[in-house]
């Protein structure tokens, strides 16, 4: 586990040092330790998250873009799910089984909101016209503030994270 915390593309360490200890709940063996975001690093994650969204540094990546990043993210996922589910049992306590079930439907959730954002090229709408063209265009919204609860944590980010991602959004993530 990282004692840092993911802002503005960097890896970096809490502004007052802040950690905590992860402890198995199963055995209450020591996992890791993580970084304690404060007030001023969750400022920092938002202002960073809102200069990208600004920017267009994702916004503006056109769907199939997004969506073929979203894919990739499924198959690496795939590809790592023993890990992934190791890690997330000795974080939660659960069963090893239930974890690489998890893991099977974070990668599926990542590869649904994949396909649905490299499907996205507007809806044409019939505006009872010939001359006139109607399309429903979707377009991100901004900065999403994503809160997980403590049950499924990576579970519940993917079902936060693949949507907002695939419609172009940036994001704030404040784990359980």
């Amino acid at each position: 586990m990282s004692s840092t915390l993911y802002i503005d593309g960097q890896w970096v360490p809490a502004l007052d040092g802040a950690t905590r200890t992860i402890h198995c709940p199963a055995d209450g063996t020591e996992v890791g330790v993580v970084a304690e975001a404060g007030g001023q690093d969750t400022e920092r994650a938002i202002a960073a998250a809102r200069r990208a969204f600004d920017e267009a540094r994702w916004s503006s990546v056109p769907g199939p873009e997004r969506g073929s990043f979203l894919l990739r993210v499924a198959s690496r996922l795939r590809e790592r799910a023993e890990e992934f589910a190791r890690a997330e049992s000795l974080d939660t306590g659960k069963r090893i089984e239930e974890s690489q079930q998890d893991m099977s439907d974070i990668a599926d959730c990542f590869e649904h909101f994949g396909k649905i954002a490299a499907d996205d090229a507007g809806r044409v709408v019939d505006a009872g016209d010939p001359d006139v063209v109607s399309r429903v265009v979707h377009e991100p919204v901004g900065v999403c503030g994503l809160i997980t609860p403590w049950n499924y944590p990576l579970l519940q980010a993917a079902w936060k994270i693949a949507p907002a991602l695939a419609a172009g959004n940036t994001f704030v993530l404040k784990p359980a």
